[in-house]
Parts: C-alpha cells; sequence; structure tokens
C-alpha cells in the first residue's frame, strides 16, 4: 500500500511537468516560425527597395500572400530571369488548434495599412500572428508575440 501511495505521489507530480515541457517545446517551435516568417518578409522588402522585385507605385513592397515567400518571385535584375526565394517552407503556427489547414491558413496575417492595435489582412502581408487565444508560460497571449 506504501508503494502505491509513493507511486501516485511521483505520478502526481510527474504529469505537470511533462505539461509545462510539452507547452515549453511548442513555444519555442512557435518563436522559431515567427522568426523565419519575419526575416523572410523583411528579406522580401529589401529585395523590392533594391529593385529586384517589381512593385507599382504605392505598393508596400511586402509580398502579397505568404507562399510568395516559397514559390519565389523573379529576379528583376538577374540576366538569367531566375528567381528569388526567401523560404524553403512555410512553417505552420504549432499553437494551432485545427488540423488539415495548410501552413497558411494556420497564421492571421496583418497588412502594411493596418494598425498594430487592431491588425487586420489587407493587399500584403506586413506580418503575421498566432490565432491561439491561449497564454504563455510568459503570460503574454500567443497572438500578441
Amino acid at each position: 500500500m506504501l508503494t502505491l501511495a509513493i507511486m501516485a505521489i511521483l505520478v502526481t507530480v510527474a504529469v505537470p511537468l511533462v505539461q509545462v515541457s510539452v507547452q515549453r517545446e511548442k513555444e519555442r517551435e512557435l518563436r522559431t516560425a515567427l522568426t523565419q516568417i519575419r526575416d523572410a518578409l523583411d528579406a522580401y522588402k529589401r529585395a523590392t527597395e533594391q529593385g529586384r522585385i517589381p512593385a507599382n507605385i504605392g505598393e508596400s513592397g511586402y509580398p502579397k500572400t505568404l507562399e510568395a515567400l516559397v514559390e519565389g518571385v523573379e529576379d528583376q535584375r538577374s540576366p538569367t530571369a531566375a528567381k528569388l526565394y526567401f523560404l524553403r517552407r512555410l512553417p505552420s503556427d504549432p499553437m494551432s488548434a485545427t488540423q488539415g489547414l495548410s501552413a497558411e491558413q494556420t497564421w492571421n496575417l496583418r497588412s502594411y495599412q493596418s494598425p498594430p492595435d487592431d491588425p487586420q489582412e489587407g493587399d500584403d502581408v506586413f506580418d503575421i500572428y498566432s490565432k491561439s487565444d491561449k497564454v504563455g508560460l510568459n503570460g503574454v497571449p500567443y497572438r500578441d508575440w
């Protein structure tokens, strides 16, 4: 009986530690995905400013979709019409609760024209954020990361 009691106490202590460990790993994946996509968005913008990607007057210079970062765009300065690629693959939001969606559909998008306190989709993709309503271990909602 004493052995069972000790085992029950150990399990009671171990389960929350495992849950926190799993959540911490998902948060690390979220941080990595956000960094990769945001770096790619910035690289796309720099390529537009350098004249390597055509942009019309009045456009922000950011891609129209996240898929453009993976599919690539033609380099205007390349004599061989080479493509510029910014991501090998688009990471999914690890906090997304829905299964079966494409990686692009797991993220909320913010256009260049939308205010930071009320992000909205628009003609381009300036930033991304998680669709999750959950709060991270640090007390900050995932959508504010």
